[in-house]
């Protein structure tokens, strides 16, 4: 199994189109090299000291660790909430094409 420094990125929006916005502008700024959009979570969460009970979307993306500062910085830029969710999940390994395809795409990102 080749090393890879590949992670999956979590995070939620409250809509399908929230996320599809998002994601195409993470992928146009070559950050990450795959978005996928899972429609119907839901969240329970304390927040302002309430319990919060919100319909969201969960996203995961498919980037690098390389690439991580550069995301959290589109997440401060990009993403509605205002504590967006943003958890990075190693890749402890995977099919060494698709590894490196997300290589690849996210070689030359933007900021």
């Amino acid at each position: 199994m080749p090393h890879t420094d590949a992670i999956v990125v979590m995070t939620t929006l409250s809509s399908a189109d929230e996320a599809v916005k998002l994601v195409r502008e993470l992928l146009e700024r070559r950050l990450i090299a795959c978005g996928t959009v899972l429609p119907s979570g839901r969240s329970l969460y304390r927040w302002q000291g309430k319990i919060a009970d919100e319909q969201e979307v969960v996203v995961l993306l498919k980037t690098r660790s390389a690439r991580l500062d550069t995301l959290q910085v589109a997440f401060n830029e990009l993403h509605p909430y205002k504590v967006p969710e943003l958890l990075a999940l190693p890749v402890t390994g995977g099919n060494a094409k698709y590894l490196e395809w997300i290589n690849g795409e996210t070689t030359l990102a933007l900021a």
